[in-house]
This record gives structure tokens, sequence and C-alpha cells, in this order.
């Protein structure tokens, strides 16, 4: 692990992922999404033990996207104390972005953190033109690792009734599609959501092996180009496929070393030890922590308790209504509240289905409504959710005062099971 291997393939890596970095940077200060998410949003939801993040001004924003376009040409090209010095502004900016608001997460947005930050420790590599430059094969080896739990999780997630005996969510989604050109009418046939829900878990499960086994790399990555393409024209996703297709060049040695293999050094550095042993324990938190959802009674999807950071792509199709009541605990009256009047339409559609978020918004408008005269608020939701297009059932017992309960990694007590017994399916 610790032997010398061309650095090419990590030199691939890093000029793709900045290049697409820069543009996805510029992509969102083009469509105006910096006021859209930022800015004019009243109210921001919290990831659990990041309150303190706070969305700057306008233009400090600006400047943040601007430092990050330049860090991700750092990256891409730059090399010792520019290189490093990108790599940690390019975390820092990003991630700070991510996490003004839940409401935007995205598993793809994870990812790229994760990525930023493991190009923070490892070595300062050699410019990218550099065709006989030599790093550790652990360096390579480590971004390998990240995109193989990435792909494994996401597929091990689809092995449940719903994706594979029921063909859902395809069966909602794919029909909507049937105006794409050429491929379009096959998604009004009734076996194609089976054949892609059964493809795509198998696609994600496996196709890592095939890009790691040298025979069958290019027909794999083939696959990689036609699979992303495909779920980028189908679904809003932004640019992650490009940034799987890119990512997943790692895999390719580009040479196999032509100038050989050179040997580890003799002795281990201070910091190498150092990253070897964050990037084990960064390993093994990967591994362990999507399966806290194990800890959680009642159905994943239902509850969202353990869903987030899990690698679970696109397996439900969930929506909801959020009804909030605000009432004062010494007159007794009661009235609704208008969640328009906080919450763009997006925050509000993600709320209304998410435990925890409905669990934020409802101390805001507790506080709001304090501030506003209203004699201890009490604040209670009616939340009514439809999973995978059954017929819609209350999330949350509707007469529990929220003000008094917390959030936690602890279970909610107040979010009401699931009934099993609804299996109809209403499709559009």
């Amino acid at each position: 692990m610790r032997e010398r291997v061309t650095a090419t393939p990590f030199s691939v890596f890093r000029a793709v992922f900045g290049l697409l970095m820069a543009f996805g940077a510029v992509r969102f200060i083009w469509l105006g999404w910096i006021e859209d998410h930022y800015v004019d949003p009243v109210f921001h939801f919290k990831y659990y033990g990041f309150g303190w993040v706070v969305p700057f001004s306008a233009p400090v924003l600006y400047g943040i996207h601007y430092v990050m376009i330049l860090s991700a040409f750092g990256v891409m090209l730059g090399t010792k104390w520019v290189f490093r010095l990108s790599a940690v502004l390019l975390f820092l900016t990003f991630t700070y972005t991510e996490l003004i608001d839940l409401t935007y997460y995205l598993n793809h947005y994870y990812f790229v953190s994760i990525v930023c930050a493991l190009l923070c420790i490892v070595p300062s590599p050699p410019a990218i033109w550099n065709t006989h430059a030599r790093i550790p094969r652990w360096v390579i080896v480590i971004f390998q690792v990240q995109i193989a739990i990435v792909y494994v999780y996401a597929g091990l997630a689809k092995i449940n009734y719903d994706w594979l005996i029921n063909a859902l969510p395809l069966k909602i989604w794919l029909p909507a599609h049937d105006d794409i050109p050429i491929i379009g009418p096959l998604f009004t046939w009734a076996i194609t959501p089976y054949l892609f829900s059964w493809f795509g878990m198998l696609y994600d499960t496996l196709i890592v092996f095939f890009l790691l086994y040298r025979p069958t790399r290019i027909y794999a990555y083939l696959t990689v180009i036609v699979f992303h393409t495909l779920t980028g024209l189908l679904f809003q996703i932004g640019i992650f496929p490009l940034v799987m297709i890119g990512s997943t060049l790692i895999f390719f040695d580009f040479g196999r070393n032509s100038d050989g293999i050179l040997p580890a050094a003799d002795r281990t550095s201070p910091r190498e030890r150092i990253v070897l042993a964050v990037l084990v324990l960064h390993v093994a938190f990967q591994l362990l922590f999507p399966w806290r959802f194990l800890l959680y009674d009642g159905n994943l999807f239902w509850t969202e308790q353990g869903y987030r950071f899990g690698w679970r792509v696109m397996l439900m199709e969930k929506a909801g209504t959020a009804t909030f009541y605000v009432k004062d605990s010494q007159t007794g009256r009661e009235g609704i509240v208008d969640n328009s009047e906080f919450l763009n339409p997006h925050q509000e559609k993600q709320m209304a289905m998410q435990p925890d978020m409905i669990l934020q918004f409802a101390h805001f408008l507790g506080d709001h409504y304090a501030q506003k005269g209203v004699h201890k608020p009490e604040v209670r939701a009616e939340v009514y959710v439809t999973l995978n297009a059954r017929p819609s059932q209350l999330l949350l017992d509707p007469t529990v005062d929220l003000m008094k309960e917390s959030d936690s990694f602890k279970a909610k007590k107040w979010i009401l099971p699931y009934k099993t017994n609804t299996e109809d399916v209403v499709y559009p």
C-alpha cells in the first residue's frame, strides 16, 4: 500500500474534480441561487449540531463563491502550498455553503465535501503534466475506497421490497419522462420500471468490482457514462452525474506504471503515520455510520431517523402537507400559520415530510410568535405524508406540543408508526 506508483490517475482525478467544482460554483452564481438559497429565505433549517452556521450578506456570499472557484482551479493545477491552501479553502467554502440550509442536502454534496477533506490531507501532488512522478499507492486507494462505499451502499439500500418487487418509485417517475426523444416511449412499458430497478441495484452494488478488474474496466466505465447520463436526463440532480463520471477515472492506471513500481520508503514519516491513522478512522466511520438506522424502530423511509449520510439515492417518492397551529397558553386562542410567510417553496416541500425539520420550524414559530406577544406559545402540527404514491397518513401526533420536544439522536416518540396495511398505490 505504501509502494510508490504513477501519479497520473490522481492527477487526472484532481484535474477533473477541480474543473467540475469550478463549473458548479459558476453555475450556482449564474442561476441566481445565492439569493434564492441563502439571502431571500427568512428561516434556514440547520443540521443537528450546526445551528451556529448562518448565511453572510449577499456580497460576502458572492465573495465566498469566487474564492471557491479560484480554489477549485488551485486543486486542479496547483502543487505544494498552492494545492494545499486551495484544497483547504475549497473544503471550507463548499462545506460552509452546504451547512447553511438542511433542505438542500443531497448525497453528492456530502460526497464532494468528503473528497475536499481528503484532498486536504493527502500529500501535495506533482504537477499534472509530470507523467513520471510517483506517489504512495494509498493516495489513490483512499479515493477508490470512498467511491466504492458510495456505490455499494447505494446498491445495498436498493435491496428492499418497494424497489425490487414493486418497482417503486420508478413506476411513478419513468412514465413522466415519455417525451424524451427516442427512448421516451420505452418508459411507458410496464416492464421498464422493473428492469431499471433491478439494473440500478446490480449496477450500484457491483460496478466498482468491474472497475477494479482490468479486463472489464473499460466496459464498466462505458456503463458508468451511460448510467449517469441517463440519470442526469431523468432527474434534477445537478452536476452529480458529471462528478461520478469524472471521479471514477481514478480506477484507471493510465499506462500501468510503465516505469515500474517503486518500493516504499524504509521508514514512514510521523506525518504519514498520522494521516494513515486518520484515514483508517474515516473509512471505519463511513462503513459504520450508514447502519445507525438499525438503532431505530419503524419504517426508515417514513421516520427518516438515520436516513441521511447513508448513500441512499433516489429511493422513494415522498410528499407531505404540514399545517401548524400556534396557541396562546394563557388565552387559549389558536391560529393557523401561513408557512409561505417564512419559507420558500423548496423549503416548505422538504420540511413537510421530514420530522426533524418539522420540529425545527415549530420551534422557530414558537419563538417568532412569542416575540409578537403570544404568551408561552404551544405549537402543534397536522402533517399528512404520502410514501411511494400510497394514500397519505398522519406523520406525527397532532396533539403534541412540539415546543416541549427537542431534537437529538434519540428516537422521536411523537412520530406515528407507518401503517403497512395500506398497500394500494395510487398512480398519477
